[in-house]
């Protein structure tokens, strides 16, 4: 577990538990009383006694290091310490609670280094039932006064839930952090791969744009330079409109524009002489409509500028009840389009809107590109 984080994380978490378990030295307060029964000369034999409490309490702070700490300490083998510690403290309790008091509360620890140990809360909660029993068991064996037994069984069960409770908490925020943490690169990613995709759209059409425009001006340099002349001089306006789309790309800024792309896509088809009819039907389309269509209408126009040879194109918007379509047809040479990088992209964009795109012949031969979007993802424009 602790292998797979960051040695600076490793090393961050280990002082921070050794810092914990220093501090939790604390507790081992109560086991003053058996302690100071040693050292009274109330248990014998005192050496066994005290050579026992001194190994269990310094096994008892590092198993609880192990967790608090990350320490690098095998599964089987931490259990096995856990397994070692209460045959340890049952012990003791067994071997001296008749000779004073005390002895019953090595249970105590013995539930809490389990309940911090044992990640599956069914096993922790059975281990702190077994703690709770030794304590009657034994209790009940000696047959100490109820009044002695009872308070140590309590705290013994209220230290193991609460302790169980506690750390399931702490693991649920962890698991929220690293969740939170998984979103925030998600977010990232799917910024970067939106933005790359703007970046390819943006660039692929304009550029394939600014090619057809100069083979243009190069057809014409001899024969029409007037004309050759207002080419060029699209081909720069063309650049520098380009230029603003990609700088409001890179500050994550684009107005929904589908309407300036229409009007784009109509005057840069018919320059090249190509007849085109434009239809809208409704109202006109919502925002994520807006926004998807404006890219698929890019990449529409693109094909038919660079591979359809058409002479004819019709653009058809039309928005009602069930949602919003665009249709991009074209009397080209048709064929068998394989999917590129530009319609798998388009393919992505309206997924996201919970839309379609059909590519096939058109019915008068050429290409036929749909795109539809369902109503209910649509935010429609009324007003």
């Amino acid at each position: 577990m602790s292998g797979s984080l960051p040695e600076p994380v490793n090393r961050s978490r280990r002082r921070r538990g050794f810092v914990l378990v220093t501090a939790h030295t604390a507790w081992l307060w109560l086991l003053l009383p058996a302690a100071a029964a040693v050292a009274d000369g109330q248990v014998h034999p005192a050496l066994p006694a005290a050579a026992g409490l001194i190994v269990f309490a310094l096994l008892y702070l590092l198993l609880v290091a192990v967790p608090v700490a990350g320490l690098p300490v095998a599964p089987a083998l931490h259990h096995a310490g856990l397994a070692l510690l209460a045959l340890l403290g049952i012990g003791l309790a067994a071997a001296y609670a008749s000779d004073s008091d005390g002895w019953l509360i090595t249970l105590f620890y013995v539930c809490s280094a389990g309940a911090v140990g044992l990640k599956r809360p069914t096993w922790a909660f059975a281990w702190a039932g077994g703690s709770v029993s030794a304590v009657l068991l034994i209790g009940a064996a000696h047959r100490l006064p109820v009044g002695d037994i009872t308070p140590t069984a309590l705290i013994t069960a209220l230290a193991g839930a609460s302790t169980i409770a506690f750390l399931h908490f702490v693991r649920l925020v962890e698991e929220l952090r690293r969740t939170q943490r998984e979103l925030a690169r998600t977010v990232v990613e799917r910024e970067r791969l939106r933005f790359a995709q703007d970046l390819h759209d943006l660039l692929g059409h304009t550029l394939s744009l600014i090619v057809v425009k100069a083979e243009v001006v190069r057809r014409l340099t001899t024969t029409d330079p007037e004309r050759a002349a207002a080419e060029a001089a699209d081909i720069e306006s063309i650049g520098r409109t380009a230029l603003t789309e990609v700088r409001e790309a890179v500050t994550g800024y684009r107005g929904h524009d589908f309407s300036r792309e229409l009007t784009n896509a109509r005057t840069v088809l018919a320059d090249l002489g190509i007849d085109v009819t434009v239809t809208e039907n409704g109202h006109p389309v919502g925002m994520e409509a807006d926004d998807a269509f404006r890219w698929v209408l890019r990449e529409a126009v693109t094909n038919v500028l660079r591979h359809s040879r058409a002479t004819r194109c019709t653009i058809t918007v039309s928005t009602d009840a069930s949602g919003s379509a665009l249709t991009i047809s074209d009397n080209g040479v048709g064929g068998d389009p394989k999917p590129g990088t530009g319609l798998r992209g388009l393919t992505e964009r309206l997924e996201q809107t919970g839309g379609t795109l059909h590519l096939g012949a058109a019915p008068g031969g050429g290409l036929q590109l749909t795109a539809c979007i369902p109503a209910t993802r649509l935010e429609t424009v009324t007003g």
